[in-house]
């Protein structure tokens, strides 16, 4: 049986430019844990997830690991590897003794590699799908304007 548990918090992300204090952006992120794949894995999408719908821009800061693990009542361990994975997927950067940031691109290092699991896994069977009820290219573009 699945087990399901959703939890919320708030987060209030200061932007620094050049010195300045942008307004803070508030927000409320819900994780939907499951059993189907470790809960780091999860956290580490479900930020990836954030990055990608510029909830996190690039350079912003983003909650700490205790942070992240109180709220969410999981162990540090579990947050600090979710955050590890980001790291050597060059999505977040590590600044000692300041916190966790976006990297500058991380945004568009997520597009590039969503478009191409898109093509690889996602384009051959909606193709084959689209191909099997008569469509041909031309034939869908039509049909979706």
């Amino acid at each position: 049986m699945e087990w399901l548990t959703t939890f919320s918090y708030s987060v209030v992300v200061n932007q620094h430019t050049n010195n300045n204090v942008k307004p803070c952006r508030c927000f409320v992120m819900k994780i939907e844990w499951h059993n189907k794949s470790p809960i780091y894995r999860q956290l580490a999408e479900k930020l990836r997830e954030l990055i990608l719908h510029r909830i996190y821009d690039d350079n912003d800061a983003i909650p700490s690991v205790r942070q992240i693990a109180a709220d969410h009542q999981i162990n540090p361990l579990t947050v600090s590897n979710a955050f590890q994975i980001l790291v050597d997927e060059q999505l977040v950067i590590k600044k000692r003794g300041i916190g966790m940031y976006v990297a500058p691109h991380a945004r568009d290092l997520l597009i590039a590699r969503e478009r191409k699991l898109f093509l690889e896994q996602e384009w051959p069977s909606f193709n084959q799908r689209a191909a099997d009820l008569g469509f041909d290219l031309s034939t869908l573009l039509k049909e979706l304007s």
